[in-house]
């Protein structure tokens, strides 16, 4: 049990890094800053920040409210290209 729940956790902290990295691309790409992106969609700057640097796991509806201001369908952040 006990190595199962590791073995999760580094994948949910891969999957954490891989979303923020996706988020980062997409807001650099339309020349967004993360400030204008966590007003836009209702975060902290601090959230934008560590989501995007895989630090923090955001909300299933944090991640939809980020999709909509990046103007991307919520499921396309979690399209990773290994």
């Amino acid at each position: 049990m006990c190595q199962y729940y590791i073995i999760m956790c580094m994948k949910n902290k891969e999957t954490t890094a891989k979303v923020g990295m996706n988020i980062r691309l997409r807001r650099t790409r339309l020349s967004m800053t993360q400030e204008e992106l966590a007003f836009r969609s209702g975060v902290s700057n601090n959230m934008i920040s560590n989501v995007e640097r895989g630090i923090q796991s955001p909300t299933v509806e944090t991640v939809a409210a980020i999709a909509k201001v990046l103007d991307i369908e919520l499921y396309k952040l979690f399209i990773f290209e290994d």
